[in-house]
């Protein structure tokens, strides 16, 4: 919401990421046009559970990778760049997967597409840095 109010940048359509999870059961794991295949029941309601299970599991991987001391002590360049270096999962893996090419090469505006995803990942970095910020001040007063 933040970069659609900001910036004009619409969001992910996360009911996409639902689609290409419910496709995998049937063993398609790419599409040429994920726009075009098939609608699956739930595809939303899965999107959106992947999306925050996703992000969950990032911020694990941040604290596993900078120790759990950086919970004590936050800062914002370690949350940053984890957040900027997970958008190489879309770029890499989810876009071409889609039919939408390598960072979103393949879709009628690639360099928004690219901006809206690198966006939404340094947003999400910022959002680890004041989640663990709120964090500290919760468990110091516990």
């Amino acid at each position: 919401m933040l970069l659609k109010r900001t910036l004009g940048l619409p969001s992910a359509d996360y009911c996409l990421v639902g689609r290409w999870f419910c496709h995998m059961p049937q063993g398609t794991f790419t599409h040429p046009n994920i726009v075009k295949a098939a609608r699956k029941p739930f595809e939303c309601t899965v999107g959106w559970i992947a999306h925050y299970v996703i992000g969950a599991i990032y911020a694990l991987m941040l604290v596993a990778l900078v120790s759990s001391s950086w919970l004590a002590h936050p800062t914002l360049l370690p949350a940053v760049l984890f957040g900027l270096c997970t958008v190489l999962v879309p770029f890499l893996i989810m876009h071409p997967s889609f039919g939408f090419g390598v960072a979103g090469s393949r879709t009628p505006n690639p360099p928004q597409a690219m901006l809206r995803s690198l966006m939404a990942h340094l947003t999400f970095g910022v959002g680890l840095y004041l989640c663990a910020v709120g964090m500290r001040h919760v468990l110091v007063q516990a």
